[in-house]
C-alpha cells in the first residue's frame, strides 16, 4: 500500500514541478517543495530527505559538472560579446541569403551549438539576424522561434558524435564511453530528425505565403547599430576557429595523448581542456578587444551559476524520488518495457526530461537511478554501452522541450512571441519528431542486437 501511495506521490510531485515551472517559478525553490511532496507520501522524514538526499544529490551534480558549466558559459559569453559568434553567423547568412531564410537561420545555430556554444547564447546571437532575414524574406516573425529551436535545441546537442554539449558528455560518466559513442546511430538519428524537421519548416513558410501572411514588426525589438570600427577581414574566422579547436581538442587530442602513453583523460577532463582551448583561441584572436574580454569572462562566470543550479536542483528532486518505495514500481516498469533495454532507456530519459523540463537534468536523474541496471542488462546480452550512451543523449532532446522548458521560455521571451503563436513549430521540430525518432530508433535498433 505504501509503495502505491508513494508512486502517487511521485506523480503528484512531477505534475506540481511541471506546473510551477511552466508558470515561470524558479526551480531552485520549486524542486525542494515538490521533493517534499514525494517524501511525505513516500513515508520519509521530510527534513532528513531534504538535508541528506536532496542536498546531497544537488551538491554531487554541482561538484561533477561545475567546471563544464562554468567554462562553457565563459566561452559562450566571450564568443558573444567579442562579436565572434555574430561575425560567423553573418558570414553564413551572407553566403546563403534570405532566399533560403530558414536554412540561413538553422545552419548558424547548428554550427555554433556543435562548437560548444550554449544554446542560450545562440538564441541571443541568432535572433536579431534571423529577424532581419525573415523581414527581408517577408515571412511571419512568429515562425522564427521554430527555426531557431530546430537548429539549437536538438541535433547538434544530442545526436552528432563528438559534440561538446553537456547532454553528450554526461553519459560518459555512467557508461565509460567517449563523446563519439555510437557514431552511426547518432548520424542516422540526426538525419531522421533533420529531414522531416526542415521540410516541416519549409512547408510552414510556403503555407504562410499562400495565406497571404507577412512579416509584422516587433514593437519591442531594437536593432543595435553595427560597430563603428571596421573589423579585420579575417574576423569571421574568430567565430569558426574556436569551434574547431573545441571539437578537435575534445575528440582528437585525448586519443592522441593516450596512444602516445602521455595521458589518459576522462571525458570530464577532456571537456575542461577543450573549453579552455576554445577560450584561449577566442581571446588571442580578439586581443584588440581587451576591454571586452574581462567583462565577458565576468558575465560568463556569473551566468554559469543559475544554469547549473537549475539543473542540479532538478537532479536533487530525482535523488529524493529514487529512495521512496514507489520508485521500485516505477523502475521495474521502466526496466521491463517491451523491446530491448535501449527502448526502456529511451522511455525513461524522455519521461524524466519532460518532467523536469531539462535535457541534462532529466537524463542525469534517469542514469543516476537506472544507469547501473541498464549497463548490467546490456552486459548480459553483449551490447556495447556506446548504444546506451547515444540513446540516452538522443532521448534527452525530446520531451525536454515541453512548454515549461527554460530554453523555450527564454526563446519566446527574446522573440516577443506567445506560446499560442510560436510553440507549435517548436513542439513539432524539437519535441514530437525527436521523441518519435528516439523511441522508434531505439526499438528497431534493439531488435538487431
Amino acid at each position: 500500500m505504501l509503495a502505491v501511495l508513494s508512486l502517487i506521490g511521485i506523480i503528484l510531485g512531477l505534475i506540481l514541478l511541471i506546473f510551477l515551472a511552466y508558470k515561470g517559478h524558479s526551480i531552485i525553490w520549486v524542486a525542494p517543495v515538490c521533493a517534499a511532496v514525494v517524501a511525505v507520501l513516500g513515508g520519509l522524514d521530510v527534513l532528513k530527505a531534504y538535508l541528506e538526499e536532496y542536498i546531497g544529490g544537488t551538491a554531487a551534480y554541482i561538484v561533477s559538472w561545475f567546471p563544464a558549466f562554468f567554462l562553457g558559459a565563459v566561452y559562450g559569453k566571450i564568443m558573444d560579446l567579442t562579436g565572434s559568434a555574430r561575425s560567423l553567423a553573418n558570414k553564413l547568412i551572407s553566403l546563403i541569403g534570405s532566399r533560403y531564410a530558414i536554412l540561413a537561420v538553422v545552419l548558424p545555430c547548428l554550427l555554433m551549438t556543435y562548437g560548444g556554444i550554449s544554446l542560450f547564447v545562440v538564441v541571443f546571437v541568432v535572433y536579431p539576424m534571423g529577424y532581419a532575414i525573415y523581414r527581408e524574406a517577408n515571412l511571419p516573425r512568429t515562425l522564427l522561434p521554430g527555426a531557431i529551436a530546430f537548429g539549437a535545441f536538438g541535433i547538434t546537442m544530442t545526436c552528432i558524435p563528438g559534440t561538446p554539449q553537456i547532454q553528450n558528455i554526461i553519459p560518459t560518466s555512467y557508461y565509460g564511453t567517449t563523446a563519439t559513442a555510437a557514431p552511426v546511430m547518432g548520424l542516422i538519428a540526426a538525419a531522421l530528425i533533420a529531414v522531416p524537421g526542415y521540410l516541416y519548416l519549409e512547408w510552414r513558410a510556403k503555407n504562410s505565403r499562400k495565406k497571404g501572411l507577412h512579416f509584422v514588426e516587433d514593437p519591442k525589438h531594437k536593432e543595435t547599430p553595427a560597430a563603428t570600427r571596421e573589423q579585420p577581414k579575417w574576423h569571421w574566422l574568430c567565430g569558426l576557429l574556436p569551434l574547431l579547436v573545441v571539437v578537435l581538442m575534445l575528440n582528437v587530442l585525448p586519443n592522441l595523448l593516450k596512444s602516445k602513453g602521455i595521458a589518459d583523460w576522462s571525458s570530464n577532463q577532456a571537456i575542461v581542456v577543450a573549453l579552455l582551448g576554445g577560450i584561449a583561441v577566442t581571446c588571442l584572436m580578439n586581443a584588440h578587444q581587451l576591454k571586452v574580454l574581462l567583462p565577458a569572462i565576468n558575465a560568463g562566470a556569473n551566468g554559469s551559476l543559475p544554469a547549473i543550479m537549475n539543473t542540479a536542483c532538478a537532479v536533487g528532486f530525482g535523488s529524493v524520488v529514487k529512495i521512496v518505495p514507489g520508485f521500485i514500481l516505477l523502475k521495474n516498469a521502466m526496466l521491463n518495457m517491451p523491446g530491448s533495454i535501449l527502448f526502456s532507456e529511451a522511455v525513461a530519459v524522455n519521461v524524466l526530461a519532460g518532467s523536469t523540463g531539462s535535457a541534462s537534468g532529466g537524463m542525469s536523474i534517469a542514469l543516476e537511478s537506472l544507469g547501473p541496471q541498464f549497463l548490467e542488462k546490456a552486459a548480459e546480452i553483449g551490447m556495447s554501452p556506446e548504444y546506451l550512451h547515444r540513446v540516452a543523449s538522443i532521448a534527452s532532446g525530446g520531451l525536454d522541450t515541453l512548454p515549461h522548458n527554460g530554453a523555450v521560455l527564454t526563446l519566446l521571451a527574446v522573440s516577443n512571441c506567445k506560446h499560442k503563436e510560436s510553440y507549435l513549430d517548436i513542439c513539432v521540430t524539437s519535441c514530437i519528431i525527436p521523441v518519435v525518432v528516439s523511441l522508434v530508433l531505439s526499438f528497431v535498433w534493439g531488435l538487431f542486437l
